[in-house]
C-alpha cells in the first residue's frame, strides 16, 4: 500500500497569540479552531496553521524566519483574494518561474514567509 500525503500543519513561532490569530483571520482567511495563551490552531479548508508562543529569549528563542509553501491549483482566484484583502500588492504574482511554478508570497507579523504556489 502506498502512503498518501494529506497535508501539512506547520507550527510557527509567535510573540503574541491574540494579535497573530486576528492577523491570520483578517489577512489570510483562516478560522480559529483552538486558542489558549500559549498555542493556537487555525484552519482554512484542508490546511491548518499552528501558532506557538515563544519569549524570544536565549532559553526560548522565537527563531523567526520559518517558511511554508502552500500548493494550490488555479492560483489566480486566491491571488485576487489576497490582493483584495490588501495582504499583497498586485505586482507580487510571479508567473512561470524558472523552477516551474506560478507563485506569490508574503510575511506574517513574526517574519515567517508564506508562499502560495501552483506547479506548472
Amino acid at each position: 500500500m502506498e502512503i498518501e500525503l494529506l497535508g501539512i500543519s506547520p507550527v510557527l513561532p509567535s510573540q503574541d497569540i491574540d494579535r497573530d490569530v486576528e492577523w491570520y483571520e483578517k489577512n489570510v482567511g483562516f478560522q480559529l479552531i483552538h486558542k489558549d495563551k500559549m498555542y493556537a490552531v487555525l484552519r482554512r479548508e484542508t490546511f491548518s496553521i499552528h501558532l506557538q508562543w515563544h519569549a524570544d529569549t536565549e532559553d526560548d528563542p522565537l527563531l523567526g524566519g520559518s517558511v511554508i509553501r502552500i500548493f494550490v491549483q488555479h492560483i489566480e482566484p486566491i491571488f485576487q483574494e489576497f490582493v483584495n484583502r490588501r495582504t499583497i500588492k498586485p505586482s507580487k504574482l510571479r508567473l512561470n518561474t524558472d523552477w516551474g511554478t506560478n507563485e506569490f508570497g508574503f510575511y506574517d507579523l513574526n517574519n515567517n514567509a508564506i508562499f502560495i504556489v501552483e506547479s506548472l
